[in-house]
């Protein structure tokens, strides 16, 4: 049995709890799941093996009375077996429950099935030490792929379908023969693009960096009944062959898909510093080199003359500033941009080389810093209310040059930095109130321009509640509920306008607009409303005459009978 040391008598590690419970304590003994568990000496770290496990334990079996179970006495050579399929069922599930390391008497009841170990009526103990186990993860949920974590990596990340990863695997049949297998250095490939078999990428996606598994891997996730014929450099691979396949994932480029439409793609070389991203709106210093997808540059700006611009005010092209704008201090990272988020489909000429139409472009790209713009909690009033007036009129200039919805972006920005949460004194609050009105009604005129008229009139609403009697917003939601068919609101709202300035030429024109379109939707559904009734007199006056006919026939049926009635009277007389 095993003697235990002052140093096996140490507590839990901190903040550990199992399954809501107390940490048991060394000599404790406790019910668990059909058994009893006595700690004899803690283990280490906080992981347990799940059942189909493959573990290695010492183990010594005794009967109640002490009664030694033969071969289950500990010798030098250790037990391996998967947890489910261990020879003490009951067993197994308390092993379960063991960390690295642990030491546990489990008293197992006489009413066990399925045990070589005793007769129906003996209670068996078995006293147990996990030295260690190796993870098996059953990827496809059904045995077809069984994984057997042979060496744990790094991090808790995982591979996703974009990423860019590089493997190292070795592929062979059940008698051994290795049917393929990777050069010295791995092979490097995207996990969408699939690879040697379709269930790969899966199995890959399960993998942390540096982790090593053995793959055990079922005829139909692998070559299934036709197998492999073999060919230039390739072994061939029988029908139905179960596969063993040696594998580490060695390194993987994160790639994220910026544009949510795979449209610009940034694939990451080297991690940045820190936690925070450029974003919207900051000031960054980049350098590039920009080259077509056959490896033509056509510009380049190196740390020595680095480029500086500023996010989300085009001036790059739109896909390298949505990209930068997702960089750390410090990343560096490939980005590839479809033709719609670079240069478009007319030929542009770079410093370096012409970009012909419809290019798809490449940028090898590294943040060297960014300065972000401060927050709204960061600023003072007073320049909480000079950044929105500059954010309005960037706003005004984007909107006289039809850009919408830049513009609209700006008048929200602004907006977001006069919040009416009682922080601005009473001067400053009146100038805050008239500035937010401002953007409002910009913002609604935007709102117009882009056909987002359940926009526009929740802005103007909100303008409503300050000023409610704003003529500009009273027209500007008649217009938006005009274009989505609410008449009756959009007359309310052109009338209170009219009481507020009676000569307001724009209102007056909506108003006749409006009048015109009502007529017009009058005679629409007065027509409508005619044929339905026509419809309905005509389904009307053809069901009087099919009642009519029907009475007929049935008179007529009945004269018949009548008739037949008559003579068979005459008969019976």
């Amino acid at each position: 049995m095993v003697v235990l040391s002052s140093e096996d008598e140490f507590d839990e590690e901190p903040g550990e709890v199992i399954e809501s419970a107390p940490p048991q304590k060394v000599g404790e003994e406790r019910q668990l799941r059909g058994l009893k568990k006595k700690l004899l000496r803690h283990g280490h770290g906080w992981e347990t093996p799940n059942f189909n496990d493959v573990v290695t334990v010492h183990r010594v079996g005794t009967l109640l009375d002490g009664t030694a179970l033969g071969s289950s006495n500990r010798t030098d050579q250790p037990l391996t077996f998967a947890l489910g399929n261990g020879d003490v069922p009951g067993l197994d599930c308390g092993i379960t429950s063991m960390k690295k390391g642990e030491v546990a008497l489990f008293t197992l009841p006489a009413d066990g099935e399925g045990d070589v170990w005793r007769d129906s009526n003996s209670v068996l103990q078995f006293e147990v030490e996990l030295l260690s186990w190796i993870r098996v993860v059953d990827v496809c949920k059904d045995g077809g792929v069984l994984k057997k974590i042979m060496e744990k990596g790094s991090g808790n990340d995982r591979p996703a379908d974009l990423d860019e990863v590089l493997v190292k695997y070795r592929v062979a049949l059940v008698d051994g023969s290795v049917v393929e297998e990777t050069p010295e250095g791995g092979v490097e490939f995207h996990v969408k693009d699939g690879h040697l078999f379709p269930i790969l990428p899966k199995v890959i996606m399960t993998m942390t960096r540096g982790e090593k598994a053995e793959l055990i891997v079922q005829p139909q996730y692998a070559f299934g009944e036709t197998g492999r014929e073999a060919g230039s450099r390739l072994c061939s691979i029988p029908p139905n062959s179960v596969l063993h396949v040696n594998i580490e994932l060695v390194s993987f480029k994160s790639v994220i898909n910026v544009t949510g439409d795979s449209k610009v793609l940034k694939k990451i070389l080297k991690e940045g510093e820190g936690a925070f991203t450029a974003n919207e709106g900051a000031k960054v210093t980049v350098s590039f080199t920009a080259m077509l997808e056959d490896g033509t540059v056509f510009e380049k700006r190196r740390t020595e003359q680095p480029l500086e611009f500023i996010t989300d005010e085009e001036q790059v092209i739109a896909g390298l500033d949505r990209a930068v704008a997702t960089m750390k201090k410090g990343e560096r990272a490939i980005i590839s941009i479809h033709p719609e988020y670079a240069f478009g489909n007319v030929e542009v000429r770079q410093d370096l080389a012409i970009v012909p139409p419809g290019s798809n472009v490449v940028y090898d790209v590294e943040m060297m810093n960014f300065i972000k713009e401060k927050a709204p909690w960061e600023l003072n009033n007073k320049e909480k209310i000079e950044v929105a007036e500059r954010k309005k009129e960037e706003g005004n200039v984007l909107f006289k040059g039809d850009n919408y919805l830049r513009a609209e972006k700006k008048y929200e920005q602004a907006v977001d930095f006069l919040s009416d949460d009682g922080s601005f004194g009473f001067g400053e609050q009146k100038q805050a109130d008239a500035l937010r009105v401002s953007c409002w009604l910009n913002g609604a005129a935007c709102s117009l321009k882009l056909n987002d008229f359940r926009g526009a009139i929740k802005l103007c609403s909100q303008v409503l509640d300050v000023e409610f009697c704003n003529v500009k917003a009273l027209y500007r939601r008649a217009q938006a509920y005009i274009e989505t068919g609410d008449f009756l609101l959009a007359d309310v709202d052109i009338k209170k306008a009219l009481v507020v300035d009676p000569q307001n030429w724009e209102v007056k024109v909506i108003q006749k607009k409006l009048k015109q379109l009502q007529a017009d939707k009058d005679k629409k559904d007065a027509k409508l409303f005619k044929n339905i009734f026509a419809r309905k007199t005509k389904d009307s006056s053809m069901a009087i005459k099919r009642l009519k006919v029907e009475k007929d026939e049935r008179e007529n049926e009945d004269d018949a009978r009548m008739e037949e009635d008559m003579v068979a009277d005459s008969v019976v007389i």
